[in-house]
């Protein structure tokens, strides 16, 4: 088996090629092997390696903000109030963009504005939380942040075809899809016993 050494974005493990000379990581595959006592494990390895993953693009996405203590979510946040031509967002659009809820987008947009990046406006909604919007250094901000993220970003993907691009999307995006419809089955299904 060759083995691939993987960056210590993870947790420092060994990839390796099966059979079909796909990357898996034997340790996650012995774990998930003994927690379900059966050598089918396909799915719970595919639910690691995308949290891996996901690990890679938040480490690097966050490695370039430049000494700013800055969670992904108030970058989400921040990327989100920039896509406007200046208009303040109210909190539920910006817990949706940070996919958060309204509490906590209070304190990402705290930490924001405490850097000068964004602004609140005076008038709080009944939960405490004022519409917000982007100052010119938060456009700044994101100006000088822009190349070091895409190159960085890049970099990741390097070698991925943009077929494979799309195809990574398409079925990252039915996972959510999926989870949507779980959690819609659920709350029918717990409006049901209460």
């Amino acid at each position: 088996m060759k083995q691939v050494h993987e960056s210590p974005l993870t947790h420092q493990s060994s990839l390796a090629h099966d059979a079909d000379d796909c990357l898996f990581d034997p340790a996650v595959r012995a774990v998930m092997a003994e927690f379900t006592l059966s050598d089918e494990t396909l799915d719970l390895e595919a639910a690691s390696a995308v949290c891996a993953a996901r690990r890679a693009v938040e480490w690097l996405r966050l490695r370039e903000t430049r000494g700013l203590d800055l969670s992904s979510s108030a970058l989400d946040v921040l990327l989100r109030l920039n896509a406007t031509s200046g208009e303040a967002l109210p909190c539920a659009e910006l817990a949706r963009a940070a996919q958060v809820g309204v509490p906590a987008v209070n304190a990402l947009v705290d930490a924001l504005a405490k850097e000068g990046l964004v602004e609140r406006l005076d008038e709080a909604d009944d939960q405490g939380c004022s519409a917000t919007r982007i100052t010119p250094a938060g456009r700044g901000w994101l100006d000088s942040y822009r190349q070091p993220a895409q190159r960085a970003i890049a970099g990741l993907f390097q070698g991925f075809s943009s077929a494979e691009l799309a195809q990574l999307r398409h079925l990252s995006l039915r996972m959510v899809a999926n989870r949507q419809r779980m959690e819609h089955y659920l709350e029918i299904a717990e409006d049901a016993l209460s």
